[in-house]
């Protein structure tokens, strides 16, 4: 796996990626010694699959695929599923600051919007799930501000923290 392209100095994850009985979560992917998180299923506001929809790949990882709507436009946005990882390809010539409009690029249904980011910014945050039970206990949380990288991944309500338990002096 190659982290070059990792935003490690603002990667910041909280909780654990084992469940409670010690099983490995569904949705994501513990790789590079247990601390790279990769999301390997994803799901838009109706339950329709977003991982691997497209032939787009990072690192070997199918993409995690949405619709962007912004200044007139529209296109399909190709997320990589590394956490961190700040690499698009598809419709990605949108202005920094932009604020967008999130869909499902399957339903065409809106993302479903989860409150405001709590930095001055105006953006809000957007739930991309990671199981067909739609919870907003379980999500990857995006911006719809182009540019402003302040996504979370949220399973079981807790933020996922592999990275604290093995960078304790980080």
């Amino acid at each position: 796996m190659v982290r070059q392209h990792v935003d490690e100095e603002n990667l910041k994850l909280h909780g654990d990626l084992l469940k409670e009985d010690g099983e490995q979560r569904d949705s994501l992917l513990p790789v590079a010694g247990g601390v790279t998180v990769v999301v390997t299923q994803a799901y838009g506001p109706t339950g329709a699959s977003l991982v691997g929809i497209s032939d787009v790949v990072f690192d070997g990882y199918p993409a995690v695929t949405i619709k962007v709507k912004a200044a007139g436009r529209e296109g399909l946005v190709h997320l990589s599923p590394i956490h961190g990882d700040r690499r698009k390809a598809g419709f990605t010539d949108i202005e920094p600051g932009t604020r967008c409009g999130l869909f499902c690029p399957v339903s065409d249904k809106p993302l479903d919007k989860l409150g405001p980011v709590d930095d001055g910014s105006g953006a809000d945050y957007y739930a991309i799930y990671l199981t067909q039970r739609l919870s907003k206990g379980a999500c990857v949380m995006v911006t719809d501000v182009w540019g402003h990288y302040h996504s979370r991944i949220v399973d079981d309500n807790a933020v996922i923290s592999h990275w604290a338990r093995n960078h304790p002096d980080e």
